[in-house]
């Protein structure tokens, strides 16, 4: 759980970051503003919706894998 707790965190931190980096490329005077912003706004968009598709892919396939070995709940199969 303590992983979990720790990605989370540093994903927050990511988040903020991007979010950061948004507004300083929206407010600085340099050729590549328009690109960096875009840029910018793209990866604060699509990286947290690949991440959760990628976590809700990884739930099905583990929910998946358990029915397939018969375990219910982490119990041990009956045989």
């Amino acid at each position: 759980m303590k992983l979990k707790r720790v990605l989370a965190i540093l994903g927050i931190g990511v988040l903020a970051g991007m979010y950061l980096l948004s507004l300083i490329f929206a407010l600085i005077d340099h050729p590549l503003k328009s690109s960096l912003l875009l840029a910018s706004l793209y990866a604060t968009i699509v990286i947290p919706v690949l991440l959760y598709v990628f976590v809700f892919i990884t739930r099905l396939l583990r929910e998946r894998r358990k029915k397939k070995d018969g375990t219910i709940a982490g119990r041990e199969p009956t045989r």
